[in-house]
């Protein structure tokens, strides 16, 4: 299978477990897991470092299940459906078996490419034409780019999100800088539009859409690192931690993982709604670095 796919030295196709396909990188500059399952970056380690990624311990490993933590792969809607709440949570692209394009390998890391147009099992959920391609660039930067074409004879809308999930020590120690004066509605805890006042402190539940197009930091106090992520294509940062209750509520997240990690997103939620029109492509692009404090 390794020699179909043309698998470079440092990337090997491996079922973890049987009957569910990862890719596993493990290149001079870093290390990591893609799941074919949603396209989803499951761990990423640059050279020198801890993991920069958290997975739930308790995540289910199943076809069309969705992974906790990580990078999933939001899309054509980000929460829930608009219309029918019968639909998956933050699409479907995350639930369906991608395949493998290119992969190759140089001094700077591995590049993959990863697949998915519609089919029967997309058109359950969504009546549209399209082509998607995840870009994933790693080594001592991750970059992950969501390539979206509409393939159609008419245009269409999306939201969306890159739902990166990032380790830190203790939340309480966390912080997360660059949104100062942005805009940010309390997603379903508040309709009430707020300004953002100095840093992101998280000492509650905060799950926030920001007007944000910029560059944020997030310290991470107790872990000694920072985290940079920059982002292009994506109107909002979604900044997101559960705290004690949600967490509680989440059968595949343990009670006691919320201090262990910050969500960052690079996203396109509503009302910042995308419209494509039929053969045009919308680029939604997440880089992300580490320094030692």
């Amino acid at each position: 299978m390794n020699g179909r796919m043309h698998l470079p030295p440092s990337v090997t196709l491996v079922e973890e477990p049987v009957g569910y396909p990862v890719l596993v990188i493990s290149h001079a500059t870093a290390a990591g897991r893609i799941a074919l399952n949603g396209a989803h970056v499951m761990e990423w380690i640059p050279e020198g470092h801890d993991p920069v990624l958290y997975l739930s311990p308790q995540t289910l490993l199943e076809p069309g299940k969705a992974i906790r933590g990580g990078i999933p792969v939001c899309w054509p809607w980000f929460g829930p459906h608009p219309a029918d709440s019968s639909k998956p949570a933050h699409g479907f692209a995350r639930n369906l078996l991608w395949r493998v394009g290119a992969v190759t390998e140089n001094r700077a890391g591995v590049t993959l490419r990863l697949h998915l147009e519609d089919s029967d099992a997309s058109r359950a959920f969504w009546p549209h034409a399209f082509e998607l391609c995840l870009r994933v660039k790693m080594g001592a930067q991750l970059v992950i780019a969501l390539h979206i074409r509409n393939t159609g004879t008419e245009a269409w809308s999306m939201t969306g999100a890159l739902h990166t999930y990032l380790g830190v020590g203790d939340v309480t120690e966390a912080a997360v800088l660059g949104l100062d004066d942005a805009f940010y509605v309390e997603s379903r805890l508040s309709p009430e539009r707020v300004e953002q006042s100095g840093p992101v402190y998280f000492d509650r539940e905060v799950d926030r859409n920001y007007e944000s197009r910029g560059t944020v930091r997030l310290l991470d106090k107790k872990g000694r690192r920072t985290h940079i992520v920059e982002k292009s294509g994506s109107r909002a940062t979604i900044v997101w931690n559960p705290w004690i209750e949600k967490s509680k509520r989440l059968p595949d997240l343990p009670d006691d993982a919320y201090p262990h990690f910050v969500c960052i997103e690079a996203a396109n939620a509503a009302p910042e709604v995308i419209t494509l029109p039929p053969g045009r492509e919308h680029v939604l692009e997440q880089r992300l670095r580490v320094t030692r404090d």
